[in-house]
């Protein structure tokens, strides 16, 4: 009898302990998402526009990706990113510059969120007739009160492996916006703030690798993506190095989830999906939030 007249006791005590929340965080390089007709001149001339059939199939794997936030490159306005996420489930935050293919978030409408100035600084060639692009800035409020801060970014290409001091011209810029970066971690290390960098970084990112120490030379980061290929568009060679990446800083480093990052691949395969869809497929992981 003890024992029964205890249970009731030890569920309520179990029941009023707090959970843990849970987050599925994303990033998704969406390949000159754009309204803009065929001939655009603000668009390469190889540039085919999507058919409404390829904006639908974008829609599904948005649906199954299921995020609840998602960081977007290669994104032209909001009118575009809503072809893709439901704007009833989702809020869009983009950088604040005329480029096609700018950076920012897809936030489900359940959590807030606050808009940070862009980090400008990381549009190296501001002004050009090809600028590159701002990094996308925000502050994420957690269940629990708990705050994400995130940027989202789309660096220079054309330095995939190279050593920065020492490779062609792109590396130089390179490694200009991983300083840059590396001063934004550093002032959340220092506001104790946990933070994440997600986006398309161009770069395929090996133990040791250059961009990688000047970041963590600021402020230590965790990167799921380590010692991983990426099923994205492979072959009969196997899975190809990311260059999307997740860099989880602060207390977000203990939040990851163990094994939860994923790649959601397209169920098309043929190679001229690649324009239609993506070059890039969506990368996530879980964090626990305690």
């Amino acid at each position: 009898m003890p024992p029964i007249r205890l249970l009731p006791l030890m569920l309520c005590l179990l029941l009023a302990w707090p959970a843990a929340a849970e987050i599925k965080l994303a990033t998704w390089n969406i390949a000159w998402a754009t309204l803009r007709p065929t001939g655009d001149p603000d668009l390469p001339r190889e540039f085919r526009a999507r058919s409404p059939g390829d904006w639908r199939l974008l829609q599904g794997y948005a649906r199954r990706l299921d995020a609840d936030v998602v960081a977007i490159q290669e994104i032209d306005g909001e009118r575009a990113a809503a072809r893709i996420f439901d704007a009833n489930a989702y809020a869009f935050h983009l950088t604040d510059e005329d480029d096609v293919q700018r950076p920012g978030f897809a936030v489900r409408r359940a959590l807030r969120f606050t808009a940070n100035p862009d980090l400008a600084e990381l549009d190296i060639r501001a002004g050009a007739r090809r600028s590159l692009r701002r990094g996308a800035d925000i502050t994420v409020e957690l269940p629990g009160g708990a705050r994400l801060r995130l940027l989202s970014v789309h660096l220079n290409a054309g330095c995939r492996e190279d050593a920065l001091d020492r490779g062609p011209p792109e590396c130089q810029g390179l490694r200009r916006q991983a300083e840059i970066i590396a001063r934004w971690a550093e002032a959340r290390r220092r506001e104790g703030m946990a933070f994440a960098i997600l986006g398309d970084f161009n770069r395929r990112m090996a133990p040791g690798d250059d961009f990688l120490r000047v970041v963590e030379d600021a402020a230590p980061i965790a990167r799921p993506t380590a010692g991983f290929s990426t099923p994205c568009w492979s072959d009969a060679r196997g899975g190809r190095a990311f260059i999307d990446h997740v860099l989880l800083g602060g207390a977000a480093r203990e939040w990851l989830v163990p094994g939860s990052l994923s790649v959601l691949v397209y169920a098309e395969r043929e190679r001229a999906w690649r324009d239609r869809l993506s070059d890039h497929c969506p990368t996530s992981v879980r964090l626990r939030i305690p």
